[in-house]
């Protein structure tokens, strides 16, 4: 098995490049589709949430109001954590148990945004950083997902920097490109990740 945790910044274009991984053959785990799963109702996640933020984090329906506690915790450091702490050890757990249950000779490929920002590159076997220029994702945030500029920027500049993502990479996907020039480039790096894959691993020296 090869683990791989991939990321890249706001409309670089990740989810389509993790897209065509599956297409490839890849396991995907999905670490933003996970969060939003242990926080359902009836899990002892939303339990968590509830406890710490109060039941005005409740939609209605009993779901998780997403905006609501945003709200909340994105302006307050201190409040973000808490809601981290009760998130993250839920999503790796998760995280674990899906790819314990992948084939042996399975490429895993982990989608996690903040890859960088939370330090997480020692956990994969190797790390792919999907790779745009700031001019093409805030092309990508206003004219395809609706964003004004002003909000785009204040996204990106949120995250990590382009240079600090690139530093972690081990393979970095350059998508200021066509989307058939991104398809070939993702099947090479694909052939590359199914070699190592089937390369058995050396032992540590005893």
């Amino acid at each position: 098995m090869l683990t791989v945790g991939l990321t890249g910044g706001i409309g670089a274009g990740k989810s389509e490049v993790s897209r065509l991984l599956v297409e490839c053959g890849a396991v995907l785990i999905d670490a933003d589709r996970i969060a939003r799963e242990v926080v359902e109702p009836g899990t002892p996640g939303l339990a968590a949430v509830v406890d710490a933020f109060g039941e005005e984090v409740l939609a209605a329906d009993g779901r998780l109001d997403r905006p609501k506690l945003g709200s909340i915790v994105f302006a307050d450091p201190e409040r973000l954590a808490v809601l981290n702490a009760i998130v993250h050890p839920l999503v790796g757990a998760r995280s674990r148990e899906l790819e314990q249950a992948a084939a042996a000779d399975a490429v895993v490929v982990h989608d996690v945004p903040l890859l960088t920002e939370n330090g997480l590159a020692p956990l994969y076997d190797l790390v792919i950083v999907v790779d745009a220029s700031p001019e093409t994702q805030l092309d990508r945030l206003v004219g395809r997902r609706g964003m004004s500029e002003e909000d785009a920027r204040a996204r990106m500049a949120a995250q990590a920097t382009r240079e600090q993502r690139r530093e972690i990479a081990d393979i970095v996907i350059d998508n200021d490109v066509p989307l058939d020039e991104l398809e070939r480039r993702v099947k090479d790096v694909w052939a590359e990740l199914v070699r190592r894959a089937r390369t058995p691993r050396e032992s540590p020296q005893e």
